[in-house]
């Protein structure tokens, strides 16, 4: 951190080996996209903080590059660009010129401290005057860039420095999460106001549920959290929870149906049926087969929906999982009954 133009190189966002027309270039990126007219009152504090840092780092950046060509650049073996530092000296003995806007050239030869004293200057955009007041000068960086380094430090505490998320959970039905739906979900956020106080503001935000989402699912509206003075707003966050259904149980993509089956049905014949999740009707009748503890049923496409799939059809698997009820108490005749006709059966 004692080159004040790594800072520099830094807040544009750039490489150290970047021309001068690509810091042009990077610089009116930035500035359009950090305008403070662009921002609400929320974040003018944060836009204006970068705004001044972006605009301080062009300039800085460019009157390296052009006073480095104006008093000797000399090439490596490699062939990068190795930049002589200016003197005081020469600095003070160089010529004067205009200086361009954004994408025209600048005048090299004096200290920028120097220079707006004694030649006007034409500035890379309006607004930088208006909102850009002098965070370091050239005189700062020759003394290590403490100014160099305060524009980047308040320019990185609004990067770093921002509301804790709102948390809240959106309960789902299993029907919602199969079909998908849109959920209208009203929270209470903290709004910073004119004055610097914070008060409740009550806010709603559109859920749409995509078909086969689980819980678990996160959906994050950037910025729409709780708000505190000097911070970057919060998000909202909202975490899809799925309540318990009174049939299906879903593990994955599959859904699992348990159903009891009497003893006698398990062993001589059984019919049972039950709706879907979209409400179709399904049945299943046992004639020819023994239903024992543990059977499973599978019926292949009838589960949930898979979210992301390529296939937008692809579907888990029904698993219909069969509990056998035995009988608590056999009388005597009973007893001997089951033996003499199952004494025979493999």
């Amino acid at each position: 951190m004692g080159n004040p133009s790594e800072l520099y190189y830094k807040i544009l966002n750039i490489s150290k080996d970047t021309s001068p027309k690509e810091i042009r270039a990077a610089y009116r990126t930035l500035v359009r996209q950090w305008h403070p007219d662009k921002h609400p009152a929320s974040s003018k504090n944060e836009a204006e903080a970068r705004f001044k840092a972006i605009t301080e780092a062009y300039e800085a950046l460019l009157d390296q590059q052009e006073n480095g060509a104006a008093f000797g650049v000399r090439s490596n073996v490699d062939g990068k660009r190795d930049r002589i530092e200016r003197t005081a000296s020469a600095s003070a003995g160089a010529g004067t010129g205009a200086t361009g806007g954004v994408g025209g050239g600048r005048a090299p030869a004096m200290p920028r401290a120097q220079s707006e004293k004694t030649a006007p200057r034409t500035a890379p955009c309006t607004p930088a005057r208006e909102f850009s007041k002098k965070v370091y000068s050239s005189t700062d960086i020759g003394e290590g860039g403490r100014a160099g380094r305060r524009a980047f430090a308040e320019f990185s505490s609004y990067v770093v420095r921002k509301a804790p998320p709102l948390e809240r959970k959106v309960e789902c039905t299993l029907e919602e999460l199969c079909s998908g739906c849109k959920k209208e979900v009203k929270y209470t956020r903290d709004a910073v106001t004119k004055n610097g106080l914070i008060a409740k503001k009550e806010m709603t935000q559109t859920i749409r549920v995509k078909p086969g989402w689980k819980k678990g699912m996160k959906v994050t509206f950037e910025g729409m959290g709780d708000e505190r003075p000097g911070c970057l707003p919060g998000d909202a966050v909202f975490t899809i929870s799925e309540r318990k259904h009174k049939v299906f149980k879903r593990k994955g993509n599959d859904l699992v149906l348990k159903a009891e089956v009497p003893l006698v049905s398990a062993l001589t014949g059984w019919s049972f049926s039950f709706r879907l999740l979209g409400g179709e009707k399904m049945g299943f009748s046992f004639r020819d087969e023994v239903v024992f503890p543990g059977y499973e049923k599978v019926v292949a496409g009838e589960g949930m929906p898979v979210s992301g799939a390529a296939d937008k059809g692809a579907r888990g698997d029904l698993r219909v999982k069969f509990d056998v009820v035995f009988p608590k108490n056999l009388t005597d005749e009973q007893r001997l009954g089951l033996a003499n006709i199952l004494r025979g059966c493999a």
